[in-house]
C-alpha cells in the first residue's frame, strides 16, 4: 500500500518532527536544515538534496539572498528565496565548520555539495536515506504520514493558510502548471470537496 504524505498542519507536531530531526541523530543539524530549507523553498527533494555550497553561500560564507537553480523534474528555472531560512543556514554553515574540526579525516566542510554524506562527502545525501530518517521520526512520533515530501507540503500548506488562500502563489512557488494540480498536491481538493458538502442540507 503506497504511503500517503501529507502536510502538517499543527504547529505542536511540526516543532515535535523539527526537534526530533535535530536532536535525535548523530548528524541532526544537516537532517534539520534540509526540512527548513524544504519548507521554506517548497523545492522537491531531490533539488534540496542536489544543492552546493555555492548555490546558497558566498565565497565568505554568507548566506545569499537567492539561488538560481533548473527543477530536475520540470527542467524549469526557479529563484528561491533565502532569507526565511537564512538564520537556519548559518548555523549549518557553523556546525559543519566544527564537525570538519573535530573529524579532521571525514571532508564534508570541504563537499561541494549543501547536504554531503557523511559516509561518502563527494557525493550528496541520498533521497533514499533522507526517506528512512523521517521514516525513523514518524515512527518514534507515531505519525504515518511523514515522508520526504513532508517538507515542501509542509511549506506549500503553509503558505496557502497564512495568505488567506492564495492559491495562485502557492502553485506558482510549487511550479506547478495547474490549481488543481496545487489543490490536490495538498489534499484540499477532497477537503474542500467535503467542506461544501457539509453545508447542503441533504434531508
Amino acid at each position: 500500500m503506497k504511503q500517503i504524505v501529507k502536510p502538517i498542519k499543527d504547529s505542536w507536531v511540526l516543532k515535535s518532527v523539527q526537534n526530533t530531526l535535530l536532536n535525535d541523530f548523530e548528524t541532526g543539524r544537516r537532517n534539520y536544515t534540509i526540512f527548513q530549507v524544504g519548507k521554506a523553498t517548497l523545492l522537491r527533494v531531490s533539488d534540496v538534496l542536489r544543492l552546493k555550497k555555492s548555490d546558497v553561500f558566498d565565497e565568505k560564507g554568507r548566506v545569499k539572498r537567492n539561488a538560481y537553480i533548473i527543477d530536475k523534474k520540470t527542467k524549469k528555472p526557479n529563484t528561491l528565496y533565502l532569507k526565511p531560512v537564512e538564520r537556519d543556514l548559518e548555523d549549518y554553515y557553523d556546525w559543519l565548520k566544527d564537525w570538519q574540526a573535530k573529524h579532521p579525516r571525514q571532508s564534508v566542510f570541504y563537499s561541494e555539495w549543501l547536504f554531503p554524506s557523511f559516509t561518502h562527502p563527494d557525493r550528496h545525501i541520498e533521497e533514499r536515506r533522507y526517506y528512512m530518517i523521517m521514516h525513523k521520526v514518524g515512527e518514534k512520533l507515531h505519525l504515518n504520514y511523514l515522508g520526504t515530501h513532508t517538507m515542501r507540503k509542509t511549506g506549500a500548506y503553509m503558505v496557502y493558510d497564512q495568505t488567506n488562500h492564495n492559491i495562485a502563489l502557492v502553485m506558482k512557488l510549487l511550479n506547478h502548471s495547474s490549481e488543481q494540480m496545487t489543490l490536490a498536491y495538498l489534499g484540499l481538493d477532497q477537503e474542500t470537496r467535503e467542506h461544501i458538502l457539509d453545508t447542503i442540507h441533504f434531508d
